[in-house]
């Protein structure tokens, strides 16, 4: 596997615009489009929230039953979320205009929306706006970042990754981009993600290979707490590497899976690292647990702990905190048999064993938590299982961000 730069366009055949359509933000883009020069396979996962914006139930039909996408259009800035039926009647109006703009039919576009909820889309900026993605596209790596930028609300920074693969003598590339910077607590994917491909790979394989993945990378991250109402992950792939078609479970699929998850994982970590008002990603790993379910929990209990978070913040070795957080979050363990490190990319610090804390150094503790990369490193001394979980620091301006959202 090679990493190479680039999006949703380092695939071959597909392009992408992003542009300005004046649809709740001024003087930025805030509309954008991929575009695949055939049609695509599609797979997805959507949110678990039982409420779900009009683009969400949109393209859970368009995934399931559609023959093929060729396209997909975000608009950022208004989540199109519950909206009615004026809501899902925009979803089809704006596949209308990709339709009528892209000569391609209604049913092969995918709609995505993200911004405040509750209020009503313009239409008719969305319609115009989609004329103006179609003229603009291109496949170059310049406008995959382009659109990239076009789909962030509160992102500062936008998320984008591509790597090659080789597939019986083919060169085989899977690109993507995100956003997502608050209302993170994804039970199913991220908030908007989209990835594609030029493999040819059955729909079957793709769609299980997609769920399976994101347990373990998406789900696997935090800044809120909040599950969004229109958290969107959805994969197309277009053959146009012309390998043979990958239909079983054999190595080639191995090789996608492989490629598809280091995608996943550093979306996944470019969004936990980008929560609103985040100074620094915090990763939880958690090693010989029992099992990989535990040690999900785990995990993902001290990423989630608010308490911890703002400790990271303040780069205060409160670790406690992280103890009282993996002794909540279901798993039953023995402490005395806990052994837990705080690191950064250069040192490891030893802070608890045998059912107590070292007397470790403070000064150096509070150097580790003061890096832009933060991990706890928990050994539960239990089994071999072993899992990942992905947040940020909670600061001050996460509250004064999400108090004046709507403004």
């Amino acid at each position: 596997m090679n990493i190479i730069d680039g999006g949703v366009t380092a695939a071959k055949g597909f392009e992408a615009a992003g542009v300005e359509a004046g649809i709740k933000y001024q003087n930025r883009k805030d509309m954008a489009l991929i575009y695949s020069k055939t049609p695509c396979k599609a797979a997805g996962v959507f949110t678990s929230n039982i409420v779900k914006a009009s683009p969400v139930m949109w393209d859970k039909e368009i995934v399931a039953h559609s023959p093929y996408v060729q396209a997909v259009v975000i608009n950022a800035g208004i989540a199109n979320a519950c909206t009615g039926k004026q809501g899902y009647d925009c979803c089809a109006r704006t596949a209308k205009a990709a339709s009528e703009s892209l000569n391609i039919p209604e049913n092969a576009v995918i709609v995505a929306s993200t911004g405040v909820i509750g209020m009503q889309l313009p239409v008719d900026k969305i319609t115009a706006g989609v004329k103006l993605l179609a003229e603009q596209k291109k496949d170059t790596i310049e406008a995959g970042r382009i659109a990239a930028e076009s789909i962030m609300t509160t992102d500062t920074i936008s998320k984008q990754a591509a790597v090659t693969i080789e597939i019986g003598g083919k060169t085989v590339t899977i690109g993507g981009m995100c956003k997502g910077s608050g209302m993170i607590h994804p039970n199913m994917c991220t908030m908007l993600g989209f990835i594609t491909t030029d493999i040819a790979i059955s729909k079957e394989l793709m769609q299980e290979a997609l769920s399976e993945d994101v347990i373990d990378t998406f789900n696997m991250i935090s800044v809120d707490g909040d599950t969004s109402t229109n958290d969107t992950l959805v994969i197309l792939a277009n053959g146009m590497a012309e390998n043979p078609e990958v239909t079983e479970k054999n190595e080639d699929y191995e090789k996608f899976k492989e490629a598809l998850n280091y995608i996943n994982t550093t979306l996944a970590k470019m969004m936990a690292g980008d929560g609103e008002g985040a100074t620094a990603l915090f990763e939880t790993k958690v090693i010989h647990a029992r099992t990989k379910e535990e040690a999900r929990k785990l995990s993902k209990s001290v990423v989630c702990s608010n308490l911890t978070k703002a400790a990271i913040y303040g780069h205060d070795a409160n670790c406690g905190r992280i103890m009282c957080a993996l002794g909540y979050s279901g798993v039953d363990f023995d402490p005395d048999k806990v052994m837990l490190y705080l690191e950064n990319d250069n040192e490891s610090l030893l802070v608890f064993k045998d059912g107590v804390f070292t007397d470790y150094s403070e000064e150096d503790a509070s150097r580790i938590l003061s890096s832009p990369q933060v991990r706890a490193l928990v050994d539960m001394n239990m089994g071999e299982a072993e899992a990942a979980a992905w947040g940020c620091d909670l600061t001050y301006d996460y509250v004064k961000i999400n108090a004046d959202y709507r403004s």
